[in-house]
């Protein structure tokens, strides 16, 4: 598993080998079982995470008492908790594992002492930030662009593993719909060989 993160490392620093094995030493990875709940909302966050293996879901719950989805993270991407640095503030959503997970784990009180011996793991840090929220950015704004159908067809091109490893009703939700609908959908891209 260290060798996807030091790939991860390689793509935004100019790391040695030796560098990134020190590195790699720091850091926690923990093994958390399908279920396992990260952080609910209302919660403070204290740590952060790094999908290694697994999915782990982003969601809430509104004011009808509805889940609401609003993201999935797999391989290679980070649990992005922006709100982390008021202090206290609770968080506005729950993380929890769709799968068996191994997640890198940062701990925000640890941070700063990691970042003096490591000062390149903070640039990384940044930049990989930086493209998250690059991405995140795109993608809301053709999420608000676009037809229910078009968002299904963006998934299938961007995040196709998703169809298989998620519950339908909350691909649905992630997408912006009913799970009705989005069978509506793959139904009509299936006889049309999208």
């Amino acid at each position: 598993m260290k060798s996807i993160l030091f790939k991860y490392m390689t793509k935004f620093t100019s790391l040695n080998d030796e560098e990134q094995r020190a590195i790699a030493e720091e850091i926690l990875i923990e093994e958390y079982k399908k279920g396992t709940i990260l952080l609910r909302q209302g919660d403070v966050p204290n740590q952060c995470y790094f999908v290694l293996k697994g999915c782990v879901r982003q969601y809430s719950i509104d004011e009808t008492g509805k889940e609401v989805t609003s993201n999935f993270y797999t391989e290679e991407q980070a649990v992005s908790i922006f709100n982390r640095h008021q202090q206290n503030k609770p968080s506005a959503y729950t993380l929890t594992c769709l799968e068996d997970c191994i997640l890198v784990v940062g701990d925000f009180e640890a941070e700063m002492d990691i970042f003096h011996k490591h000062a390149q793991l903070e640039t990384m840090i940044r930049k990989m930030v930086e493209e998250n929220l690059g991405e995140v950015q795109d993608e809301l704004s053709s999420f608000i662009a676009s037809a229910p159908e078009e968002r299904y067809k963006a998934l299938l091109q961007k995040r196709p593993h998703l169809v298989n490893r998620v519950p339908q009703h909350q691909l649905a939700s992630y997408l912006g719909m009913t799970p009705e609908s989005l069978s509506r959908i793959k139904k009509r891209i299936n006889a049309s060989d999208f």
